[in-house]
């Protein structure tokens, strides 16, 4: 299976360094670029920055890591991504989860109180829906549109990979998604999601291949800041950070092999606190470029 890395440069880097950035990218042959769901930072705005990229490129794939689905009408996604495709075939990695990390960003997205786990749900169905059927007509409990066409079309269908890290995020891979990146889990949590997504498809009679499967993970350039080991005890404060979020390059190699070994070919990495871009950019080619096969 093709083990792939990609780029996630997080919230600190301004729009006026992503020239550079995305330009290094293409030019050392990285596979992919990666932008998060960051309202309340310097970080531009997903799709914009997946336009953007993808228009200065020609090679670079460009996704999102990941994008909030409910809260945005599907219709409107759907064109959006099909817009990107048609311009950039092949190259559109779009990854949708169900909800802000940020707290204080979750109020812009919004949803009937206490459901946005079945907004998600019906978000996809009826996203996936439009980007492969002509004059689609649907009235669901969120959502009613009437003759929809979504054009252009793709030659073949676009992927749409999900987040999520519980059994009711499994779940919903296994019934709408083609793919799952996910965050924050040590490999054996990883190998067990992968499982559970793949059961999860099958009682659905999918498949997710085998090869879409993937996790965010960081790096440091030696001695992690204490902001970066605080947010990491916030989300997981059951485990000793250094699980989750290797020190430098060497601690990520090792971590790499674990979740290689756990069934995972697809990883977004991303400097932790104190990492110059330049620098991360010049590492990540050393240091993962001949891990791609």
């Amino acid at each position: 299976m093709k083990i792939r890395f990609g780029v996630s440069l997080g919230a600190d880097v301004a729009p006026d360094a992503l020239p550079g950035v995305v330009d290094h990218l293409e030019s050392t042959g990285i596979d992919s670029l990666w932008f998060s769901e960051l309202v309340y930072s310097p970080a531009v705005d997903p799709f914009v920055g997946m336009a953007y990229a993808l228009a200065r490129t020609t090679k670079l794939k460009v996704g999102t890591s990941v994008a909030v689905l409910p809260g945005r009408h599907p219709v409107l996604v759907a064109k959006q991504l099909a817009s990107l495709a048609a311009l950039a075939p092949k190259r559109v990695l779009p990854v949708f989860g169900l909800r802000s990390a940020m707290p204080a960003e979750r109020d812009l997205f919004e949803v009937p109180d206490g459901q946005p786990a079945a907004v998600f749900d019906e978000s996809l169905k009826l996203l996936r829906t439009v980007l492969r059927d002509d004059k689609v007509t649907y009235e669901g409990p969120f959502f009613t549109v009437r003759d929809v066409e979504i054009l252009p079309k793709t030659a073949a269908p676009l992927d749409i990979w999900l987040g999520g890290a519980t059994s009711a995020g499994f779940r919903r891979i296994g019934a709408y998604g083609d793919g799952w990146l996910g965050s924050f889990l040590t490999p054996a949590e990883a190998g067990q999601a992968r499982l559970e997504i793949g059961a999860a498809a099958e009682a659905q009679g999918r498949t997710v291949p085998a090869d879409h499967f993937g996790i965010n993970l960081a790096v440091g350039d030696g001695d992690l800041p204490e902001p970066v080991l605080a947010a990491i005890r916030r989300r997981r404060p059951d485990l000793d950070p250094a699980e989750l979020v290797a020190g430098n390059w060497p601690q990520l190699h090792r971590q790499l092999d674990d979740y290689i070994d756990a069934g995972l070919t697809k990883f977004v990495i991303r400097p932790a606190g104190g990492v110059s871009s330049t620098a991360f950019l010049e590492s990540f080619v050393e240091e993962l470029l001949p891990r791609q096969n």
